[in-house]
């Protein structure tokens, strides 16, 4: 009757077991929920984990569509969620992740030992069922644990997608920018080429001297070799883009638009933007799981330096002579020359460096969140001066010294030269506006992939054109028009009669190099998609 009601215990115990060791199950979207709630709550946009053929045909058929138009801003950015391979390899960790919580759910397997032995004519059967006890004993916090992880992989793998979404914002900035500076750039060679036609038509009619005909060709060489060098920045640009949103083959021809968005009306404001980041940045929730993953995990060793093993086993055995013996035997480990002081300062040292470690990510965290405030702000009055100073000062100059030019109290190349300063204003522009948009997916980035919404001018870019820059390359090509059209009256003539009316036609710069009947120098090579919609 005892025997049997240790039995019914037993398999009381057994049964228990066996239900805990069924709680922990894989989930039905492997993790992958928390990253689509980030990409949905802080980017607006789609987080997609392929696992399948029909997951990569639909994602290709989205991509396609995406790619069928100018590509914005936050196509690239859904685009680089939907393709990057770097970022699904990324996606793997979650699986990875929670397969190691399922496993330490799990029970460990029961050990079974059997004998055989005879002796003349004794017979004796061993039979032994064991368990390692001290693993079932330490399950639950082993499983708290690795679920801990777990979300700390949520996290990392959450951030990871952020951090693609914000490389990608900066190379699609970045290849707008250097085409934009690479169709400029076009037009500066084009007016360089009118002023060296110009240079070398009156030098044969021996009305300009040999220096100042030196000039004008080493200024047109200048700007080919810088044409050269922007066509170069803008591939660069374009295929960096091309490897953040994971394209290849056809895909790779996608169009971008003519020039960067405007910049916002009103100057950005961003209140506590220290706080703000601190709550939103997903590394520093990362590393505080990861600090108390590693506490408890001190615990845990403690707990059992001095018992690294226990085992419980049920014997059956059955001998000839003596008939069948049944009992238990526990097997446990001696610290007789191992105390577990090793295994204890390890796991000191390692929760001690994952403090430290979460202390200067958050000191980072501050530190970067204001550096890049900072930028982003300045930017945008660097950007906002030239645009509202520097280039309408720069246009005023040259509509002047075109009014001057028409009245013949300036020379044709006082006008070339006061277009030549023009060329750094434009481009100091570009820059500034290049360098703002940056700085904004810098600070979005820093602050946990999203900005506030309780200042002005904190959203998304909207595509606009910048009135004063084009406004500035409009006043720079009308004077490369008088330029050429008093190349065209007369090799001999300094002023032209006409100047007024040439500056009111097609004042492209393509248009004034077509007007020069013969070059000096050969033509460079024509960018076929480096053009704006006004031809500029």
């Amino acid at each position: 009757m005892k025997t049997r009601f240790v039995s019914l215990r037993i398999c009381a115990a057994a049964a228990v077991l066996a239900f805990a060791a069924g709680c922990t199950t894989f989930s039905r979207d492997g993790g992958f929920g928390a990253v689509s709630t980030v990409a949905t709550e802080r980017l607006g946009k789609d987080a997609v984990q392929v696992k399948t053929d029909a997951d990569r045909d639909a994602l290709a058929r989205r991509t396609q569509a995406l790619l069928s138009k100018p590509l914005g801003i936050d196509d690239a950015v859904q685009i680089a969620l939907l393709n990057n391979r770097g970022l699904q390899a990324s996606y793997a960790e979650l699986g990875l992740s929670e397969a190691d919580l399922v496993q330490a759910g799990r029970l460990p397997n029961p050990g079974f030992t059997f004998s055989r032995t005879r002796s003349s004519n004794d017979l004796s059967i061993g039979r032994t069922f064991s368990m390692n006890v001290l693993s079932i004993l330490t399950l639950p916090l082993a499983t708290k644990i690795e679920g801990r992880r777990f979300e700390q992989t949520k996290l990392e793998t959450a951030d990871a997608m952020l951090k693609v979404a914000a490389d990608a914002r900066r190379a699609y900035v970045e290849a707008v920018a250097a085409a934009q500076a690479a169709t400029y750039a076009e037009q500066v060679k084009d007016s360089a080429d009118a002023g060296a036609e110009l240079a070398r038509r009156m030098r044969r009619a021996g009305n300009f001297s040999r220096l100042d005909y030196a000039r004008e060709q080493a200024f047109y060489a200048d700007a080919v070799a810088q044409l050269g060098n922007a066509r170069l920045r803008a591939l660069a640009a374009r295929e960096k883009l091309t490897r953040a949103m994971g394209l290849w083959g056809a895909s790779t021809g996608y169009k971008l638009p003519d020039r960067l968005p405007e910049l916002p009306a009103e100057r950005p404001r961003l209140d506590d933007v220290e706080r703000y980041a601190m709550d939103n940045r997903l590394d520093i929730r990362a590393a505080k799981l990861r600090t108390q993953g590693v506490a408890k995990s001190l615990g845990l060793t403690q707990a059992t330096r001095f018992v690294n093993a226990l085992e419980v086993g049920y014997l059956d055995n059955y001998e000839t002579d003596k008939g069948r013996e049944h009992g238990y035997e526990i097997s446990v480990e001696i610290p007789l020359f191992d105390w577990g002081g090793a295994k204890v300062a390890r796991a000191k040292a390692t929760y001690l460096q994952s403090a430290n470690r979460l202390a200067q990510a958050a000191i980072d965290a501050r530190s970067e969140v204001r550096e890049s405030y900072a930028a982003y702000v300045t930017r945008y009055d660097i950007a906002k001066h030239y645009r509202d100073e520097v280039v309408p000062l720069r246009k005023t100059i040259s509509d002047e010294m075109l009014l001057r030019y028409n009245g013949m109290l300036v020379s044709v190349f006082e006008l070339l030269a006061d277009a030549r300063d023009q060329v750094g204003a434009v481009n100091g522009y570009l820059d500034a506006l290049k360098d703002y948009w940056l700085a904004q997916a810098d600070l979005q980035q820093a602050m946990g992939g999203r900005l506030p919404r309780s200042g002005p001018a904190a959203g998304e870019p909207q595509a606009a054109v910048p009135a004063s820059a084009s406004g500035a390359a409009s006043a720079s090509a009308a004077a490369d028009a008088s330029v050429v059209s008093a190349a065209s009256a007369s090799p001999a003539a300094s002023a032209p009669a006409g100047a007024s009316a040439a500056a009111s036609t097609d004042t492209s710069p393509a248009a004034i190099a077509a007007k020069v009947p013969t070059h000096a120098h050969g033509p460079a090579p024509s960018p076929a998609s480096f053009t704006n919609s006004e031809g500029q």
